[in-house]
């Protein structure tokens, strides 16, 4: 599989990752689910699981890696408690989900205005900095900094951001973004490439879109495959 050199990491990242949100089939056990999905996937060779307290997979996750102690993760999006549930010493790159703060904990969206408060971007990055230096993880990014959020994080940064995980897919592709990260050397990572098909928070307009449906026929593929 292909990967990536970071800025910060002594080892490459897959560019392919698995993200982890848990969710099942109605009368399937979700947590079963899960942890099916994930040993087929690393038998398939998936070394990049992408997870964080919201998405209430690190448990499975876990339990996956514990089972598959042979072969070695790259775990992603930690938000304080995983390295319990996931049952490591460390991971390979964690990352700030967003932008922002929330002063109660939240295990689903959409997330209510009155709880979401302004981030210290120096203070946390400080304490991001600290887990990379005492080996908690190799590596340290963000998701969803925009060109101005990343602008204020590099003014206070001794360690500059290695990724920037954002929402990409054909129909919003971020070029002014990428362009700010490719000059900075920030790695861009795109979540939810075809779209946020059937969720709370997006819609279909990749999935449906006619343009990438022609072509995909005229290749003989499906949409997403194209």
């Amino acid at each position: 599989m292909q990967q990536v050199i970071l800025n910060n990491c002594d080892k490459a990242m897959p560019a392919i990752g698995m993200e982890t949100v848990l969710s099942s089939r109605p009368g399937a056990d979700p947590l079963e689910t899960m942890k099916s999905a994930l040993l087929e996937a690393i038998k398939a060779g998936y070394r990049h699981f992408d997870t964080a307290f919201i998405y209430q997979s690190e448990k499975p996750l876990g339990e996956s890696i514990v089972e598959a102690l042979h072969l070695v993760m790259d775990i992603s999006h930690g938000v304080g408690g995983e390295d319990r549930e996931l049952q490591l010493e460390y991971v390979d790159m964690y990352l700030i989900h967003h932008p922002l703060r929330v002063s109660e904990t939240i295990q689903k969206l959409p997330v209510p205005k009155e709880i979401i408060h302004a981030l210290d971007i120096k203070g946390v990055w400080e304490g991001m900095e600290e887990c990379k230096n005492l080996g908690l993880t190799k590596g340290i990014g963000v998701s969803n900094f925009s060109c101005k959020k990343l602008e204020e994080l590099l003014s206070v940064a001794k360690i500059p951001p290695a990724v920037n995980q954002v929402e990409m897919n054909p129909i919003w592709q971020q070029k002014e973004l990428r362009e700010f990260c490719n000059a900075k050397g920030i790695h861009i990572t795109a979540y939810s490439p075809l779209g946020a098909y059937n969720t709370i928070w997006g819609d279909n307009r990749v999935m449906e879109c006619d343009v990438l449906t022609q072509i995909a026929k005229s290749k003989g593929k499906t949409t997403a495959q194209y």
